[in-house]
């Protein structure tokens, strides 16, 4: 019964992603090739954990690409490959002594909250999900005999050779009984570690890699600790499995593993281990029943009486819909993906820079392809890397890079609109005049006004063109007249900056005249000023568009002009 409840929880949770995400528009023939994709991408994951010691990516990030596949062999049943197999090419030759069953996750509170009530709110206990790799030990009259990786549950690679390495692996046991299984998480150690803060910091990966090793080096086989967080064999009850442990000397067993009555409690406990220093890293919380049915009888598939909640993913695998470029006001162009939106913290994720568009043309990233996101600083999105490709690739034209310069598009002329209204946002904002009341939307409708064609063409404005503008209204109106107005008194160094000149304008050079006779030479006699800053600056003066500019500041009677 209780295991038809935790499939009820687990199908409904599956049923209510698969239908937020919908099925992709494919033919048969696309449908079968982008599944086999996916479904070759997971099991060269798979392979890479299991056998090389390897992570290629997050558990969050499998963990959603096993989901995504789930869910189009479910909208493409007849296009499906054959069924994943996670373990196939996990398992030793050393028999384990007890399966290792490994853990369903359950997606939210409301899950977990439907998984207690169904065991009736009792006997419950719970532990930080410690993030790193499964072993089993085995002692035998207190002395160890066997340690056994996860392998495919039933049958692991023998590590005694290792474990006799590592110092967090008792080698004997004070008041063990005649025979031990205990089963445990071999963790990189992170004194003071915040997982709020630092993330999983790669913990899984270096334990993994170092396990991986021909040979254990001493400095490595230090940084390994163990948290044993079951007793298999044990007493019925946890309090007396707790006290065994503590009795052995494995205490970090009973601290991390805490009773608990009420959903608000888990919450809490979770809460604690994923906001305070640990001693290893911890990518959720894992909630078990005390009692549970005799280890020789497990099986090496999640059970009902223990489940995870997973903290809140630290990266998201999000598909690109479409790839956007913004052309800024010095010619910069950067490409931005469209995604479809993902959740990361708390914080809905819709686009992405990809930084430059040397990065883009290097990835190669266009709609339909599956990209990791990260949070930089916990609040910035930040594109970490291509997860897979779109078998079918579509075709994306980036602005030409030759057309746009620190010189270029003084005007609204097509290929130009993007860079000249960064031109006129720069203009208008705190690094140049700082007018009031005008940011990118309202500059953009004084141009589908047909008002600003050229950059200083709304210094010429009346209020009663403004008031003509749709959406600005009379009051507002009047108030840019006012700010446009007062903008032909800003000191002459501000209007340089407006303009764009570059950086190293010497203050005591009152006028335009001067400063546009000077040569490279005498730029570079200026303190702080190198070759390459003196032939931006030279450039500058020395353009049509700018001298055109300066000019029409002339003629309007602005100070230095």
């Amino acid at each position: 019964m209780r295991t038809t409840c935790l499939l009820l929880i687990l199908l409904a949770s599956m049923a209510g992603a698969a239908h937020a995400a919908g099925c992709p528009d494919w033919p048969p023939a696309r449908a079968r090739q982008e599944l086999a994709a996916l479904h070759e991408r997971l099991d060269g994951w798979n392979h890479g954990y299991r056998v090389e010691g390897q992570s290629p990516v997050s558990d969050a990030v499998y963990d959603q690409a096993s989901q995504r596949l789930a869910a189009w062999r479910r909208c493409f049943p007849a296009q499906a490959p054959a069924p994943l197999a996670p373990l196939a090419d996990a398992g030793g030759r050393v028999r384990a002594p007890v399966a290792q069953t490994g853990l369903a996750k359950l997606p939210d509170a409301a899950a977990i909250g439907a998984w207690m009530h169904a065991h009736g709110d009792r006997d419950l206990w719970v532990q930080p999900k410690a993030d790193g790799v499964a072993v089993t030990l085995l002692y035998v009259d207190g002395r160890l005999r066997q340690a056994t990786s996860r392998g495919d549950g039933l049958h692991g690679s023998d590590w005694m050779a290792l474990a006799q390495l590592i110092d967090a692996i008792p080698k004997r046991l004070p008041q063990a009984p005649a025979r031990l299984v205990l089963q445990g998480e071999l963790y990189w150690r992170l004194p003071g570690h915040v997982q709020a803060d630092d993330g999983g910091a790669n913990a899984r990966a270096a334990v993994a890699g170092a396990l991986a090793r021909e040979a254990l080096d001493a400095d490595s086989a230090a940084q390994i600790g163990l948290f044993v967080w079951d007793w298999p064999g044990g007493p019925a009850d946890m309090p007396a499995r707790l006290a065994g442990l503590a009795a052995m000397g494995l205490a970090d067993s009973v601290a991390y593993t805490q009773p608990v009555a009420t959903l608000e409690e888990v919450k809490r406990w979770r809460e604690r281990w994923y906001r305070h220093p640990m001693p290893f890293a911890a990518d959720g919380a894992v909630l078990r029943q005390g009692h549970r049915p005799p280890a020789a009888s497990w099986p090496a598939a999640p059970p009902d009486w223990a489940v995870a909640w997973k903290y809140p993913a630290a990266s998201a695998l999000a598909e690109v819909r479409a790839v956007d470029f913004t052309v800024g006001r010095s010619g910069r162009i950067t490409p931005v993906l469209e995604l479809a939106p993902v959740q990361l913290d708390d914080h809905r994720v819709q686009r992405v820079s990809v930084g430059s568009l040397k990065r883009w043309q290097q990835l190669d990233i266009r709609p339909g392809d599956q990209v990791e996101v990260v949070l930089a600083g916990l609040t910035i999105p930040r594109l970490q890397s291509v997860v897979w490709r779109a078998q079918q690739r579509v075709a994306v034209t980036p602005p030409d890079p030759q057309a746009h310069g620190p010189l270029s598009c003084w005007q609204a002329t097509p290929g130009c609109e993007q860079q000249f209204r960064a031109r006129l946002v720069w203009l208008g904002g705190r690094q140049g005049l700082q007018l009031e009341g005008l940011g990118a939307e309202t500059w953009q409708a004084l141009i589908d006004a047909g008002l600003v064609h050229g950059l200083l063409d709304w210094m010429e404005l009346t209020p009663a063109q403004l008031a003509g503008v749709p959406g600005l209204g009379t009051s507002r109106a009047t108030a840019l007249a006012r700010s446009f107005a007062a903008a032909r008194d800003r000191p002459f160094a501000r209007w340089l900056q407006a303009l764009g000149a570059p950086s190293g304008v010497a203050a005591g050079l009152p006028d335009w005249a001067a400063l546009s006779a000077r040569a490279a030479g005498d730029w570079q006699a200026m303190e702080g000023i190198g070759a390459g800053r003196a032939n931006q600056l030279v450039a500058f003066f020395d353009c049509p568009a700018v001298r055109a500019q300066a000019a029409r500041l002339h003629a309007a009677g602005v100070q230095g002009f």
